[in-house]
């Protein structure tokens, strides 16, 4: 019976990978194939919408002239270092607040109120500290990145059941110990949900802050295009951001599927893969 139960499982399983495929795709060509018609027979302005096949064109012009390199790379540079420090610092500041509750007493207040903060009030006082170069869009994609991380390590590290430590100090591990084998392995689930979001945001300090201020990067040819009412450049612009967080969330995925083999898969985990 069980084996019966696995061939079954694993007959489904391809055709269930092509029907997670096929939806969104589906939905995504449906709504550009009717966002293409309503501009073409006049129901949508292009002046302000542009139109899909004008975007199309514009990246490939972009793509074919070296233009789009340059200044994406720019951006992926910016988020790249925004996510790693941001990470990181969340990381370590949630796993040290949920172990050490006088630390959490004396800082998680004013990490409370920093994070209500606008990030956009923060970016020009960063151009004005850091200057128009990559230090002031990585510091404003930290501040994006950092809160996330650092909210849900400490949840997740907090709901580590207390039995499980208690039988880890029964056999002698040591407070270090506990972090690498049972905290953190407990925390991933949590952690690799912040990341997922924090991916997003990198990307989001980094073209702000070139949309405020800079002379490359995605977010300054957004600016330019806004300034010379060119839509068409505006969305081929967030289109390559919105392509490039699909496939950095995808080897994220990926990356927690390999951490979290240990762990048994849920029916939403199970029906994503």
């Amino acid at each position: 019976m069980s084996a019966l139960t696995t061939s079954v499982e694993a007959t489904s399983a391809p055709r269930r990978d092509r029907i997670v495929w096929a939806l969104p795709i589906a939905f995504g060509m449906v709504v550009v194939g009717l966002w293409q018609y309503l501009s073409h027979h006049g129901s949508v302005d292009p002046f302000y919408f542009s139109r899909p096949s004008a975007i199309a064109a514009r990246v490939q012009d972009w793509l074919t002239s070296g233009f789009l390199y340059r200044h994406l790379s720019v951006t992926l540079r910016e988020a790249f270092c925004a996510f790693v420090l941001g990470a990181v610092a969340g990381l370590a500041a949630g796993l040290l607040l949920a172990r050490l509750p006088w630390l959490d007493w004396m800082i998680g207040p004013y990490l409370r109120m920093a994070n209500a903060v606008p990030r956009i009030v923060l970016a020009p006082i960063f151009v004005l500290w850091f200057g128009l170069g990559m230090a002031s869009k990585v510091a404003l994609g930290v501040t994006l990145v950092f809160f996330v991380v650092f909210f849900n390590t400490y949840q997740g590290v907090r709901d580590v059941d207390p039995a499980v430590l208690d039988n880890a100090r029964l056999l002698g591990a040591s407070e270090r110990q506990l972090a690498r084998n049972v905290l953190l392995p407990s925390a991933l689930s949590w952690i690799f949900s912040s990341l997922h979001v924090s991916v997003g945001l990198a990307l989001i300090g980094a073209v702000i802050g070139e949309y405020l201020g800079s002379t490359e990067g995605i977010g300054y040819v957004i600016a330019q295009g806004e300034g010379l009412f060119d839509t068409t450049a505006v969305f081929a612009g967030m289109a390559v951001l919105m392509v490039v967080v699909l496939v950095v969330d995808h080897l994220v995925s990926r990356l927690e599927r390999r951490l979290l083999r240990w762990k048994p898969p849920s029916a939403d985990t199970r029906g994503r893969r």
